[in-house]
C-alpha cells in the first residue's frame, strides 16, 4: 500500500478507542506503558475493520490533544505501529493504516464446496438454501409450457425478456417507485449486474468505495477489475452504516462507484434506516458517485414485526445515482442465476450495449420460470416458504453457537441469512483451517474485509438446523479447542489476532 484512501479525524479515533473494552490482565501482569497501550488499540481497530486500512491517521499533535496524552507518547505508539507493519508514512503525506506484509491472509472469494463432500463435511461456507419446493418444479413446468414461441427466435435477448423486464418494473412501481421496462436489465444473477457495472462505470485503477465488511464474492469481483477499494467501516452492531464516515470517504476519495447492501447486510445482517439512506444518496450525488444497492437479501424479513424502510432508489426515482441491483437467488434458489439491474434508461442502454462481449443474455428458460412465478402468486409463495426455514435455523444456529461457543459474540438479525461472529479473540483463518480437519467447513472474516481486516472474526450462514446446527456449533467448538491449545497447525503460527 502505497499512499492512503480514507481519513481518521484525531477525535473520531479517539473515541473508537475509548469504547474497546479493556483486557483483564493476569495475575502479576504489569500495566503495559502508555504508548504500547495506544499502539494495541489502534492495532486492534485495524485488524477488526473499525479503521480501514489505507487510512490516513491524524497527526501526531491532533491526536495527542484529543487524547489528552503527550506527543511524545502519541510518536512512540505511531512508531511501534511502524515497526510491527500496521503503519506506514511518507514525508509530506503523513502516515496511514496497514497490515504487515508477507503473511498474506485468505481474502479471496467463497467456492461451494464439492457435493462429494457433503457427507462428511457440514458446510457453513455458502449461504443459499436448497431449492423451495414445490414451487421450482412448477415454475420450470410452468416455463416449458411458454417456450414454445421464443423457440422459434434466435434466443437472445441482452435486456432480457421483455414480459420479464415489465413484470420487474411493475414490482418496483407497487413498491411506490415508478419504473418503465426500459429501466430494466435481466442479467445471469447478481454477479453478473455487478460485473456489467464494474466494467461500465470502474475501469482498472478506479477507486470504488465498498462497506467494510462486504461480500466476499464481490470484492474479489471488484479486486480482479483492477479496482481499488476504498473500505468504509459499518456501525456498530445492526446499526447499518456510519454515514459521516461515508460523507468524509465520498468527499475525500470521490471514488467512481460505491457499493452497498442496505438490506441485512452480507456478512453482518445489519438493515439501514431511511435517514442513512437518504444520506448516503444525497452524499453520493454530491461527490458525483454512482451508488450502486444490492437488494438481494431484502425480501428475506425474517421477524415479522420488523418495519422494512423504502428501497435505496426510492430516493433517486430517475436513477441517475442509485442502481439497484436485485436477484432471485437468495429469495428463491441460488440455481436460478436470474438478476437484474434498475437505473435510468441511458445507463441500461450502455449496459446491454457492452453486454453484447460478454456473455450475450441470460437463460430464456430460467428467466420465464422467475416470470411465471412473479405471475401467478408462485413467487410470494416460494419466499414464504425460504423465510420460514430460514428464521428456523437462524434460530437454531444461534442457541447451539450459544451454548456451545459462550465466549463469543454475535447480534442476531432480524432478516437475510448470515451472522457475524467475534470470535472471542480467535483467528478466524485459524478456525477456518482447523474447522475442515473436524468436518466444519466456515468462512473467517478476512474474506469480507480489504487487506486483511476481522481476523477475530467468522461468518455462519442460517444454511443448517436442527440436530445438524448441534452438531455444526460442536465441531467449532472442537476447532475453537484445538486452535486455543496450539493443535491447530504443526508450527508456531500465532492463535489469536492480537497480542
Amino acid at each position: 500500500m502505497t499512499q492512503w484512501t480514507s481519513a481518521v479525524g484525531a477525535a473520531q479515533l479517539a473515541r473508537l478507542l475509548s469504547t474497546q473494552q479493556a483486557r483483564p490482565a493476569g495475575p502479576g501482569t504489569r500495566k503495559p506503558p502508555a504508548y504500547r497501550a495506544l499502539a494495541d488499540g489502534i492495532r486492534v481497530l485495524v485488524l477488526e475493520g473499525r479503521v480501514p486500512v489505507a487510512a490516513r491517521l491524524p497527526a501526531e499533535r491532533e491526536l495527542a490533544v484529543a487524547l489528552a496524552v503527550s506527543r511524545t507518547t502519541v510518536a512512540a505508539a505511531y512508531e511501534a505501529l511502524r515497526a510491527e507493519g500496521f503503519l506506514e508514512s511518507r514525508r509530506g503525506a503523513g502516515s496511514w493504516t496497514a497490515v504487515p506484509a508477507g503473511n498474506p491472509l485468505p481474502a479471496r472469494g467463497l467456492e461451494p464446496l464439492p457435493p462429494e463432500t457433503l457427507g462428511s463435511m457440514i458446510d457453513l461456507g455458502t449461504a443459499a438454501l436448497p431449492a423451495p419446493e414445490p414451487w421450482l418444479t412448477r415454475s420450470v413446468q410452468g416455463a416449458l409450457g411458454e417456450l414454445g414461441p421464443y423457440a422459434h427466435t434466435h434466443g437472445d435477448y441482452p435486456a432480457g425478456l421483455p414480459a420479464l423486464r415489465q413484470k420487474l418494473a411493475d414490482r418496483y412501481t407497487a413498491q411506490g417507485i415508478p419504473t418503465m421496462p426500459e429501466q430494466i436489465m435481466v442479467t445471469t444473477g447478481a454477479m453478473g449486474a455487478m460485473d456489467a457495472i464494474c466494467h461500465l462505470f470502474a475501469g482498472r485503477g478506479e477507486r470504488i468505495a465498498v462497506e467494510s465488511p462486504s461480500y466476499a464474492n464481490i470484492l474479489q469481483l471488484m479486486r480482479e477489475a483492477g479496482a481499488r477499494l476504498v473500505p468504509v467501516a459499518m456501525a456498530e452492531g445492526l446499526r447499518g452504516w456510519d454515514l459521516p464516515r461515508w460523507r468524509q470517504v465520498l468527499r475525500d476519495a470521490a471514488p467512481r462507484i460505491a457499493y452497498v447492501v442496505a438490506d441485512f447486510h452480507n456478512p453482518t445482517g445489519a438493515l439501514a434506516d431511511e435517514e442513512q439512506r437518504r444520506g448516503l444518496v444525497d452524499a453520493a450525488r454530491s461527490a458525483g458517485t454512482v451508488l450502486v444497492v444490492d437488494e438481494t437479501m431484502t425480501e428475506l424479513i425474517l421477524d415479522e414485526d420488523t418495519e422494512m424502510p423504502r428501497p435505496v432508489c426510492a430516493f433517486d426515482p430517475a436513477g441517475s445515482t442509485v442502481l439497484t441491483v436485485g436477484s432471485a437467488s437468495k429469495a428463491f434458489w441460488a440455481g436460478m442465476r436470474i438478476g437484474w439491474v434498475r437505473a435510468a434508461p441511458d445507463v441500461i442502454r450502455s449496459l446491454v450495449s457492452a453486454r453484447a462481449y460478454a456473455d450475450l443474455g441470460t437463460p430464456v428458460l430460467e428467466q420465464l420460470a422467475i416470470n411465471w412465478l412473479m405471475s401467478t402468486g408462485g413467487w410470494d409463495e416460494a419466499v414464504a416458504i425460504r423465510r420460514a426455514q430460514a428464521r428456523e435455523n437462524r434460530d437454531a444456529l444461534v442457541t447451539a453457537v450459544r451454548r456451545e461457543l459462550p465466549g463469543w459474540e454475535f447480534d442476531v438479525p432480524h432478516g437475510g441469512l448470515t451472522l457475524w461472529v467475534r470470535t472471542g479473540g480467535l483467528s478466524g483463518s485459524r478456525l477456518a483451517e482447523v474447522g475442515e480437519r473436524v468436518g466444519v467447513r466456515v468462512p473467517s472474516g478476512p474474506r469480507f474485509g480489504v487487506d486483511g481486516a476481522f481476523e477475530g472474526y467468522v461468518r455462519l450462514p442460517f444454511t443448517v438446523g436442527g440436530r445438524l446446527a448441534d452438531e455444526a456449533a460442536q465441531r467449532l467448538a472442537a476447532a475453537a479447542r484445538l486452535v486455543e491449545t496450539g493443535a491447530s497447525t504443526g508450527t508456531d503460527a500465532p492463535r489469536t489476532f492480537v497480542a
